[in-house]
């Protein structure tokens, strides 16, 4: 599922949603199959989480994140209900290209007494070293954050959040996004509900295997004065120094945010330069962050033009520096039923990323690429073959993954003529996308009517790793993993 947000301008100022997506291209465009051949690998087939079916005795599973950070050396996390109708959050690792059985989170049991809990991003620097964060319930009628880590191939116990209890004091909060630059070297950030009960934006950095305490994103109290702020993404190419960006609401509505942290020191978030000329109608927010090296960012996500309807932008960051964010290139076109947005990026290099989400045809819903080349963004297309199978209109884009120039995979979902939605997969050689499929197995799995990419993780050319949600024949909800080798 993409790690979305949706704004709300009445009310709890932000509600937010989980899924994912993208890929990579030409300076010029993206070349789509039909310009040369494409060798991809092969997609194995999917298969349910391993122990998963165990712990998720009321049926409502599934993978929200993965990550490899070599080939056959991946960790997943996720949900599940319990035999009491509770969710817990599972985590579960791949070594050595074998699937070992999920596990409840170490320690969240003890923790998460309201029945509430999720692992929504997982990063791993190195095999069997990684850190997960999520929320779960306390048992008081509030959400708190976790974090958790493992050393070695061996899951730590989750903690709350270091410091978000004094910050949380309406109790609501969560992480949304982890990033480790290497082992026991972290960051996180996400949202809590301060005393006024506003939304609030936080991050929180872990050194030597210790977590810090969480801290209000710098400057961000300043531009948040319509009581809604939360961290969306966190990329850290470097010990010490990340980028985030998420949203926050002022007077007119909905706008969008990126802060960096240079030396283990975090900057003042600014509204994304550029983005006031084209979020007209005050619905902005940034979906997702990469950094290829320090100070070296993009970013993207979805704006309100003057008409109401919402489009797609990126923006880079260079040398340290925001530019100016501009909508991508090509989407407009494509976007004739206003409802584009950038889901998911990846930059494996310095001006060098691809990204990727949703535009709205007229018709239905429709999923897109995108590629930066040398600085240069190049023109959004459909993603090839998807309009075949999407023949009732509703793609999304969830996740993409580029362990290097030209070379990506990219997963969502789209509905097929019966009206269910089914799980895809998409790859880009040599600046090439291939032909988007069905992931193999997700058929004969998904019984009900609903399967989904969430997550892809490629640590190399040749290898990536997936996972995702579909219906069994008993229309439990459960969760899957698939590997391309």
């Amino acid at each position: 599922m993409k790690q979305r947000v949706m704004i709300v301008v009445a009310g709890a100022a932000a509600v937010w949603c989980v899924p994912l997506t993208i890929t990579g291209v030409a300076a010029a465009g993206v070349r789509s199959a039909a310009a040369g051949a494409v060798t991809a690998g092969v997609w194995s087939r999917a298969i349910e989480v391993p122990g998963l079916g165990a712990l998720n005795e009321r049926g409502f599973a599934g993978v929200q994140s993965v990550s490899c950070p070599s080939a056959g050396n991946c960790a997943a996390g996720g949900n599940y209900g319990d035999g009491s109708g509770h969710q817990q959050a599972f985590v579960v690792s791949e070594r050595h290209g074998v699937w070992g059985r999920a596990i409840e989170v170490p320690g969240l049991g003890a923790l998460n007494k309201g029945g509430a809990a999720v692992t929504f991003s997982v990063s791993c620097p190195s095999a069997g070293n990684c850190a997960a964060g999520g929320e779960y319930g306390d048992g008081f009628g509030n959400d708190q954050a976790f974090v958790v880590s493992e050393r070695h191939g061996v899951w730590g116990r989750a903690i709350e959040v270091p410091g978000l209890g004094a910050l949380n004091k309406r109790g609501f909060a969560a992480v949304r996004s982890v990033s480790c630059p290497s082992a026991a070297i972290c960051a996180a950030g996400g949202f809590y509900a301060d005393r006024f009960g506003s939304d609030q934006a936080f991050v929180v950095s872990e050194r030597h295997g210790v977590w810090g305490r969480a801290i209000e994103v710098p400057g961000l109290g300043a531009l948040n004065t319509g009581r809604g702020a939360g961290v969306s993404s966190v990329s850290c190419p470097a010990a010490g120094n990340c980028a985030a960006g998420g949203f926050y609401i002022n007077p007119s509505g909905g706008q969008a945010f990126v802060v960096s942290e240079r030396h283990g020191v975090w900057g003042r978030a600014i509204e994304v330069p550029g983005l006031a000329a084209l979020n007209v109608g005050a619905g902005a927010a940034v979906n997702s962050v990469s950094c290829a090296s320090a100070g070296t960012c993009a970013a993207g996500g979805t704006y309100a033009d003057r008409s109401g309807n919402a489009q797609a932008f990126v923006v880079s960051e260079r040398h340290g520096v925001w530019r100016t964010a501009i909508e991508v290139p090509g989407s407009g076109t494509l976007n004739t039923g206003g409802a584009a947005e950038v889901s998911s990026l990846s930059c494996p290099s310095a001006g060098t990323c691809a990204a990727g989400g949703e535009y709205g045809d007229g018709s239905g819903q429709q999923a897109f690429v995108v590629s930066e080349r040398h600085g240069v963004w190049g023109t959004a297309i459909e993603v090839p073959g998807l309009g075949a199978l999407n023949t009732r209109g509703f793609a999304e884009l969830s996740s993409v993954s580029c362990p290097s120039a030209g070379t990506c995979a990219a997963g969502g979902d789209y509905r097929d003529g019966s009206g269910h939605e089914q799980a895809f997969v998409v790859s880009e050689r040599h600046g090439v996308w291939g032909t988007a499929m069905e992931v193999p197995g997700s058929g004969a799995l998904n019984k009900g009517p609903f399967a989904e990419v969430s997550s892809v993780s490629c640590p190399s050319a040749r290898y990536c790793a997936a996972g995702g949600t579909y219906i069994d024949r008993s229309h439990h909800q459960q969760g899957f993993v698939v590997s391309r080798t």
